[in-house]
């Protein structure tokens, strides 16, 4: 019911999730992210607990694979999990339990690793493996493309209803964390267009955050 994309870029030190599902409100439960640690989606029938579990070790140096392989050597229920990591200098691992659901698919890339369940076909995961690898620009427009290009092949096999994109960079909070929670129709493209009017301002709010003197004004009365 759900396809992901983690991926880090090393130009910028971010890390990010792009993540769709059939259920409701995915970005709540299924992308993590960490400055400077890593990222995970852990999705299928979903353990929230495994992301900053996973991202905890990562902090502490734990090599990907371990990381991964630890967290799910305590859950009794692994088998019903997929679960994707990336870390620094791109290290990836990813999981897919003997019960994840229909047609499932997990591929590393270049920086990147994507997964899926109830795909509409494997070459879903491929194509964002792809799409990403030859994008361009900041790492958050780069995990957009990865995910209409998932569309392109046919998404998820039934209908997706949410969507989320999250991204860190230097700071403890994400720089980027749009959701849209429930569209009866297009969620992904619904999550494109606020990616779309959220970027020009991104830098301003971490402007405002870090030295609030060199703050563009905020555009309400009496801050003209």
């Amino acid at each position: 019911m759900t396809f992901s994309i983690a991926a880090h870029c090393r130009e910028s030190g971010q890390f990010g999730v792009a993540v769709s599902s059939s259920s409701i409100a995915v970005g709540a439960r299924c992308p993590w992210a960490l400055a400077g640690a890593g990222a995970v989606s852990s999705q299928n029938i979903t353990l929230p607990a495994l992301g900053p579990e996973i991202l905890a070790a990562l902090q502490q140096g734990t090599p990907v694979a371990e990381a991964l392989d630890a967290a799910l050597a305590r859950d009794d229920y692994r088998e019903y999990r997929q679960v994707t990591v990336i870390g620094n200098n791109g290290q990836t691992a990813a999981f897919s339990g003997s019960k994840t659901l229909g047609t499932h698919h997990a591929v590393r890339g270049r920086d990147c690793v994507a997964a899926g369940n109830m795909l509409a076909g494997k070459e879903v995961i491929a194509a964002m493996i792809t799409a990403f690898e030859n994008a361009r620009g900041p790492l958050a427009g780069r995990l957009m493309t990865a995910m209409e290009a998932a569309l392109e092949q046919g998404g998820e096999a039934g209908p997706v209803h949410s969507a989320a994109l999250k991204v860190v960079g230097s700071h403890s909070w994400p720089i980027v964390d749009l959701r849209v929670d429930w569209a009866e129709d297009a969620p992904i493209d619904q999550l494109a267009t606020l990616w779309r009017a959220y970027q020009p301002q991104a830098q301003d709010y971490l402007t405002r955050a870090v030295d609030p003197r060199q703050a563009p004004g905020y555009g309400v009365p009496g801050d003209e």
